[in-house]
């Protein structure tokens, strides 16, 4: 009822191929504008966040699981952006299956990816992951009805016994193929409220964690900011 082997790698192929297709177009569309090059000094640090890793593997799949494939990902998708753009420096949260900074737990990973980012002067942080949708991995089994039974029973009606039909489901186990597929993109664009702004520029011994409501006049959004790019796809 599952996937064969060969049909498996093909999958896996396949889901790591439009994976790298989608985010390598989502920088050279940062970087490029009707096949002019930006100012270099656009981006000049780009943060590759592979997601998870070590002790925290994600979602897990037939054959491997999340925090493996978005290493792979991150490190081709790195050497293409290095190959084309040789001036970029691009620095990754983790090049190996350890939780990044070789913290041992996933909120010290978090704010290691954090600090690395703001410390390295990182222009343009991008995180791959790799959802699991809710459902498992290949397919699922399922319940469904196939027909109904009749049955009968007596109930009590004004005093008297009365016959009854009523009618029973009869159900079978099914294989359901997880057909799943896409891409999610999520782009925190700091510029859209106060909150955002002062979470970066607030005092590190401070911590906020509530909802702020944005009441003062914000700026408009760079066009050439590659993260304005990214989110006006």
């Amino acid at each position: 009822m599952r996937h064969k082997p060969k049909k498996r790698v093909k999958l896996m192929r396949r889901a790591i191929f439009l994976l790298f297709s989608f985010f390598t177009s989502l920088i050279l569309l940062s970087f490029t504008r009707e096949n002019s090059p930006l100012p270099k000094a656009t981006v000049r640090t780009l943060i590759i966040d592979p997601g998870h890793g070590g002790i925290d593997p994600g979602a897990r799949g037939l054959f491997s699981n999340e925090a493996d494939v978005a290493l792979s990902v991150s490190l081709k998708f790195g050497k293409a952006l290095e190959k084309e753009f040789p001036d970029l420096k691009i620095i990754y949260t983790r090049t190996t299956d350890v939780m990044p900074g070789n913290k041992r737990t996933r909120d010290e990973g978090l704010r290691y990816r954090a600090d690395l980012a703001n410390e390295s002067g990182g222009d343009l942080f991008i995180a791959i992951h790799c959802n699991a949708a809710g459902r498992g991995p290949g397919g699922w089994y399922e319940k469904v009805v196939v027909g109904r039974t009749p049955k009968t029973r007596y109930v009590k009606k004004k005093g008297k016994k009365v016959k009854q039909t009523y009618y029973v489901n009869r159900y079978t186990t099914v294989w359901r193929e997880n057909l799943v597929k896409g891409t999610e993109t999520y782009i925190w664009a700091v510029g859209k409220n106060d909150y955002k702004i002062n979470s970066i520029n607030k005092n590190e011994n401070m911590e906020d964690y509530g909802e702020v409501d944005s009441t003062s006049t914000l700026t408009l959004p760079d066009p050439s900011d590659p993260a304005e790019k990214a989110r006006m796809l």
